[in-house]
């Protein structure tokens, strides 16, 4: 016979409605039995728990199918989901009794008739004494006396030989008479043989095709849509009726509540909206406010200001120095031994000129890198994109900014020295009129220098003003 996991996963990858037929037909009786002892006898209710139990059965079917035996399993799910019906069969009868002033005579249909006076005494308590034992004891006794299972199959079912089962189940056997016993319950020599012979109720033909169909249906659906599918039609009649008497008496009140309740919350929504506007607005005004000085203190934001002031002096430089700039380094390229006359007085004046616009320009690009490190938590831009938008993207300073290199990409704020610490200079060193070598850099603090060394050698001054407390990456 296949085993219950080997079904149970094959419903699960495969979700094979035949799988799980074998199942609900191999322990409907188990499920249905004890339900129907723990509703009192009510076969319309036990049907409930029933498909309740299997419900969960196919829900979890994945999780379940690691499990050697599903007896156990089933039989206390089927405990805790009957007693939850009781309960709230109980709550719902109460709430009748409140209109409807005839008692509910209860269907004897399905009630069991008790099989012998031993069976009459442990028949109301049999179920929890059963769940006072522990769960290998519970599933020995369900296995050997509640399906009837030989000793070897008890003892595959638990991992067992034929004699450990036996041992097994004869030891669980008495602490269930003991139980008994404690519960002032005097019992037979022969209390397997009762159990075994009253403990499982046949179920109705028709219920294991309607558990199988409405559990797989189930897997997906809601618990409310369950439990209106498959209230019985009895039940129906009489929740219809209470519902229709308790309608008649309170339509009208509860029409007053709801428009009360709406005019509450039209009210509070009006107060709601006409808040979140004075919210945005004062956000707004804050926001325009604090500015870009939202992490800069106010040293450091009025050294902001007045750099940013000095950018435009500065654009208007560059533009009437840009001709100047360009014709000097096209001559450089072609060889040209000194800059050209542009109405200047002299070569020296023509070469002040050219440095004054270089310095301009790297300036300008390290006042970019201030104002871009102050809107991103104080990093260095790592290249001249990132300063682009504080300029405007036609800008000449951004077209010929591929003359300097940033040479510090760490975090502004890290800088030790900032009036020493280079941000970005040129790439290539430019010779002087008297011969000498030259070369423009910024500096953290946003001011440019011209250095000038015999030679074109620039590596002592460039590493003794590199930043130390964050290396260039």
């Amino acid at each position: 016979m296949t085993p219950d996991s080997e079904l149970l996963g094959r419903y699960a990858r495969t979700r094979s409605e035949d799988a799980f037929a074998e199942l609900v037909r191999r322990h409907v009786n188990l499920v249905y039995s004890a339900a129907l002892r723990q509703v009192n006898g009510d076969a319309h209710l036990a049907q409930d728990v029933a498909q309740t139990v299997f419900a969960d059965l196919a829900r979890k079917a994945g999780v379940l199918a690691r499990r050697k035996s599903l007896t156990g399993w089933l039989y206390t799910s089927a405990h805790f989901a009957a007693a939850k019906i009781v309960r709230t069969e109980n709550r719902r009868r109460n709430r009748e009794e409140k209109f409807m002033r005839e008692p509910i005579q209860e269907s004897e249909v399905g009630r069991v008739t008790p099989c012998a006076p031993d069976w009459e005494k442990i028949r109301p308590v049999l179920d929890d004494a059963i769940h006072e034992l522990k769960e290998t004891d519970r599933e020995a006794i369900l296995l050997r006396y509640f399906e009837n299972r030989a000793f070897a199959e008890v003892g595959a079912r638990l991992g067992l030989n034929e004699n450990a089962a036996r041992m097994r189940v004869e030891r669980a056997l008495e602490k269930l008479r003991a139980v008994f016993t404690r519960r002032g319950i005097a019992t037979a020599t022969a209390l397997a043989s009762v159990i075994s012979a009253n403990a499982v109720q046949t179920a109705p033909a028709s219920l294991t095709a309607m558990l199988t169909t409405s559990s797989v249906a189930a897997v997906g659906t809601g618990t409310t849509f369950l439990l209106l599918k498959f209230m019985t039609v009895t039940h129906l009649k009489l929740a219809l009726s209470a519902l229709l008497l308790a309608g008649a008496a309170t339509a009208i009140v509860v029409q007053h509540q709801k428009q009360t309740q709406l005019r509450a919350k039209s009210d509070s929504m009006r107060q709601q909206i006409a808040q979140l506007r004075v919210d945005n607005q004062s956000l707004s005004d804050r926001l325009a406010e604090i500015g870009d000085a939202k992490q800069l203190s106010d040293e450091q934001f009025n050294e902001l200001l007045r750099l940013r002031g000095e950018v435009g002096l500065l654009r208007q430089q560059t533009n009437e120095l840009g001709a100047l700039r360009q014709e000097i380094r096209r001559l450089q390229a072609s060889g040209a031994q000194s800059p050209p006359q542009f109405g200047v007085n002299s070569v020296a004046e023509q070469q002040r000129a050219f440095a004054a616009n270089e310095m301009n320009n790297a300036r300008q690009l390290v006042l970019g890198a201030l104002m871009y490190a102050n809107d991103n938590q104080h990093q260095c831009p790592t290249n001249f994109e990132e300063v682009a938008p504080y300029f405007g993207r036609g800008n000449p300073l951004l077209t010929n900014s591929s003359q300097f290199e940033i040479v510090y990409r760490g975090t502004w704020t890290n800088i030790a020295n900032p009036a020493s610490t280079i941000v970005l200079q040129e790439n290539q060193a430019w010779q002087t009129y008297d011969g000498k070598w030259a070369k423009v850099y910024a500096f953290a603090d946003g001011h440019s220098e011209v250095h000038v060394e015999p030679d074109d050698s620039f590596d002592a001054f460039e590493q003794q003003h590199t930043a130390r407390s964050s290396p260039i990456q």
